[in-house]
């Protein structure tokens, strides 16, 4: 079950739990308040309380957003999230830390704050596993009837993972006219009376149309008796897909869905709200990471020898199939393709020095791309920019790849938080289908959602090579 925020589609059952976890945080202030003071009384700082944990509830969720602890797409098991969890009440309680600096009227004391991120650590834990028990039932999953067992469905049946499934449930699928089925027996269901009786038996939330020829008997007067009658959703398999999975699925997709799609507006303004903010965000991370860069330049230039250049330039393919010239650190041999011929990067790739597989794992190597943000070539937030080599093999062979440059690139994406390092033709189609999204339903909210959950890829060192 989703629901649709700043154009985006957002699980109902994430946004009750972070709900939850928001008041579990701001009542752990209070109780770490209580806890103390009750034993060791000291002075706190003049502002209410209650102003001081909706801040601190905000700080924390923010954190544990970063995190990557509320997308649905998060695979890490008890030890992983126990530890996600554990950064992200450190991370808040530094700043908080921090923030007595600036507004003394916060202060609340050392002890205060070790409570609170003790008491914030086993509530917000404790919320996950009653969350994990509950979303794992069909409490918020819409009951789904799907109209189609042919060719089409495919892409529902490859939706096997629990998490995958998270949001719905399957009731069965019917058969149209014209369909090749390809649905087990057990899934199919005989539509002895009319759809609507199937409908109010099997309680169906939601009808996905799914069939592979809609010129066959397609059964208008029944799906209006269930939309009207009963209200029941009905939805078209590419907007199903779209939601549940967070991508456009090629192999279901027709040229006119990108003419009459609800998606891949522009306007003046939105960008130049975008070049504005990666203007400010790419100046002040270049000032915060001024340290890291010198060092890093120094680190290449003793590893590699001082002869050796600590940058390298790369042509790329940009908006509207611009080409431009990429920047960043070294972190391959300088004759790493000497034979002129481009090449994928690999896992373990033997062409990687010693330094600059720390600096990939970091992603440090990126760090120059925000010079390529302040000259305009980039993003900080969009499709990952390809070589002139590459695409134009990829345009030959990959349908629809050319419209991933219908807008800029960026130095982190949408498919870089849902699918790890691509180096095949394959891994490239999968990609696409999240840059069809992100190029589809971009917008300034999406853009800093991205940023954040890229921490934690950062931090985890997801699909680096």
């Amino acid at each position: 079950m989703a629901i649709r925020l700043f154009r985006q589609y957002v699980s109902l059952p994430i946004v009750f739990l972070l709900a939850a976890e928001f008041v579990v945080l701001a009542l752990s202030l209070s109780a770490g308040e209580a806890l103390v003071l009750r034993y060791y009384p000291n002075p706190i700082g003049g502002a209410p309380m209650w102003l001081e944990a909706l801040l601190y509830a905000f700080t924390t969720s923010v954190c544990l957003m970063a995190m990557g602890l509320y997308s649905v797409r998060m695979r890490a098991g008890p030890f992983g999230i126990a530890v996600r969890i554990g950064v992200a009440v450190a991370v808040s309680i530094v700043v908080a830390a921090l923030g007595f600096y600036i507004f003394p009227e916060t202060y609340l004391g050392i002890g205060i704050l070790l409570a609170t991120a003790a008491i914030s650590v086993i509530g917000v834990g404790a919320t996950r596993l009653v969350f994990y028990r509950l979303v794992n039932e069909s409490l918020f999953k819409r009951r789904v009837l799907v109209l189609g067992a042919g060719q089409r469905v495919s892409s529902i049946l490859q939706l096997r993972r629990r998490s995958d499934q998270r949001g719905f449930h399957i009731v069965g699928f019917i058969p149209a006219a014209g369909d090749r089925i390809t649905v087990g027996k057990d899934k199919l269901l005989e539509k002895n009376g009319s759809m609507l009786e199937l409908v109010r038996k099997g309680r169906v939330d939601e009808i996905v149309v799914a069939q592979d020829d809609r010129r066959q008997e397609f059964p208008l007067q029944e799906l209006l008796d269930c939309r009207l009658e009963e209200g029941i959703e009905i939805t078209e398999l590419m907007n199903f897909l779209e939601r549940e999975t967070g991508k456009v699925q090629l192999d279901v997709m027709s040229p006119s869905w990108f003419i009459f799609s609800d998606g891949f507006n522009r306007s003046d303004f939105g960008d130049a709200l975008k070049r504005a903010f990666d203007l400010v965000a790419a100046t002040l991370l270049f000032l915060l990471f001024l340290p890291v860069i010198l060092l890093v330049y120094l680190g290449i230039k003793f590893t590699d020898g001082f002869e050796q250049p600590a940058f390298y330039s790369q042509r790329r393919v940009g908006l509207r199939g611009e080409v431009f010239t990429i920047r960043k650190f070294r972190s391959m041999a300088v004759d790493a393709e000497k034979d002129g011929k481009p090449q994928w990067a690999t896992t373990d790739d033997a062409r990687v020095t010693r330094l600059g597989a720390f600096l990939r794992k970091t992603r440090l190597d990126e760090v120059p791309q925000l010079f390529n943000v302040l000259a305009g070539d980039m993003s900080f937030v969009g499709p990952r920019p390809e070589r002139p080599e590459f695409v134009s093999h990829l345009n030959e062979v990959i349908p629809y790849y050319r419209e991933r440059h219908c807008v800029k690139p960026g130095i982190t994406g949408w498919a870089q938080l849902c699918y790890p390092y691509g180096s095949s033709e394959q891994d490239a189609m999968e990609k696409l289908k999240y840059d069809m999204y992100y190029a589809k339903n971009q917008g300034l909210m999406f853009d800093l959602a991205i940023l954040l959950q890229t921490v934690e890829v950062v931090l985890w060192g997801k699909g680096a090579r």
